[in-house]
């Protein structure tokens, strides 16, 4: 694929262009985190969210939409943030026939890139409502706690010992990462759905809190998180499911299972 576009000062194209994506192998920070590629500890997607898509119709009138993409979690490839929005904009002067010719053309693309078959829903910008709030059980970020380690740190985690085993819902909108290249923030709200031993609630809002100047991608993050609490606190379900806040017109919602299921795309306060 292309040249990295990450970084760099970029020329914003409108010519069809699918060697603007840029893809990047999944198997590098699997093997840092001990995971094997051809066996996977968790199931999954990476939603994504697009809200500066748009074409022209065939009689040159500008048509714009919302999209939906969901790249599975086994994909060999995640693709960059920006090469994507790169491509998205090299879509907008030119015509395409009907809402079917493009979206399957999103599809094939982004699954060239993403080395899997990749999902395209495009909808209409008056056929959502305005805002849908995913709603927590316990949202942590409330605790009075003292902070000190801004780094990821599994010994943060831990169980309560004498609670026995428990099924709940915790979130916390204090989730911070930095780009790997730019380093720029990247905000988001991370949902940890799970039954088991209790988690220590202070303890789990130290290590979300301790993600603050880690840099690493939206994705590796998010199975990072996953596999620090399956190790640390062995429960015996989990989900952790992020919501990114959008930047360069896309945000990036990733989750990570340990059973096969397809989460809803319901956007949060930030979003």
């Amino acid at each position: 694929m292309g040249f990295l576009p990450l970084g760099q000062q970029t020329e914003y194209v409108s010519e069809y262009d699918a060697g603007l994506l840029y893809p990047i192998a999944r198997v590098d920070k699997w093997t840092e985190m001990g995971i094997e590629a051809e066996r996977l500890p968790f199931f999954g997607e990476d939603i994504w969210n697009a809200y500066e898509v748009s074409w022209l119709n065939s009689k040159g009138k500008p048509i714009v939409a919302l999209a939906e993409f969901r790249l599975p979690y086994n994909s060999p490839n995640i693709i960059e943030s920006k090469s994507f929005k790169l491509y998205l904009n090299s879509l907008n002067q030119m015509r395409y026939d009907s809402l079917e010719e493009i979206q399957a053309l999103l599809e094939k693309d982004l699954s060239n890139a993403a080395g899997s078959a990749v999902t395209v829903i495009l909808r209409d910008v008056d056929s959502m409502s305005a805002l849908v709030v995913l709603t927590p059980d316990y949202c942590i970020d409330e605790l009075d706690i003292d902070v000190a380690e801004y780094h990821p740190n599994t010994d943060l985690l831990a169980i309560d010992e004498l609670s026995g085993v428990v099924e709940e819902r915790l979130v916390s909108h204090l989730l911070k990462s930095n780009c790997p290249v730019t380093n720029q923030p990247d905000w988001g709200s991370v949902f940890i759905d799970y039954k088991g031993p209790k988690i220590n609630h202070e303890q789990l809002l130290k290590y979300v809190i301790s993600f603050r100047e880690h840099t690493d991608f939206h994705e590796q993050c998010v199975e990072r998180i996953y596999i620090d609490i399956m190790r640390m606190c062995q429960p015996e379900s989990l989900i952790v499911y992020a919501r990114y806040v959008r930047r360069g017109g896309l945000d990036i919602n990733p989750y990570r299972s340990s059973m096969p299921l397809m989460l809803g795309n319901d956007r949060l306060t930030r979003q």
